[in-house]
């Protein structure tokens, strides 16, 4: 059974890490948190990610401001990676380029949402396992059911 790692730039990325993990409990995937910088401590962030792809695995990096983790953790793997960026105001979310903008050869995905990664993770691991997939399968069944109760209401002026 896969996991997903969730690497944060810094700890003050825990908070946006935890709704990814908390997604991922609902698709019954577990998850591991760790802190690794890619500008500050590369060897670190690279023994960790050998450390972890020797398993079945996604990465999630979650990383504000320079987004290097992103970038540096898909080029070091050959193991799907989600950036999942925390949103910031400070630069009017102009940051998001640092998570876009990739060199030739690296293409971590950019998901913007904590769910959405998690759901892209669930995705990614429930094409080798069915358990997973079914889970996904009654997640959007009650997304799409809850929108024609919406729908109803809304005909019916509630």
């Amino acid at each position: 059974m896969g996991k997903v790692v969730i690497i944060m730039g810094s700890k003050s990325d825990l908070k946006w890490s935890k709704r990814i993990a908390e997604a991922l409990d609902e698709f019954g995937i577990k998850s591991v948190l760790r802190v690794a910088s890619a500008h500050k401590v590369p060897l670190k962030c690279y023994e960790l990610i050998k450390e972890y792809e020797k398993k079945d695995v996604v990465f999630v990096t979650v990383a504000g401001r320079s987004n290097a983790l992103s970038g540096f953790t898909d080029a070091q793997t050959c193991c799907p990676v989600i950036a999942c960026p925390p949103y910031s105001d400070k630069f009017s979310g102009a940051d998001i380029y640092s998570s876009l903008r990739m060199p030739s050869f690296v293409a971590p995905m950019v998901v913007l949402e904590p769910a959405n990664a998690a759901l892209a993770a669930a995705k990614i691991l429930g094409l080798t396992d069915k358990r997973i997939q079914e889970k996904i399968k009654e997640y959007q069944t009650s997304v799409r059911e809850a929108l024609e109760k919406d729908n109803q209401d809304v005909q019916d002026g509630a």
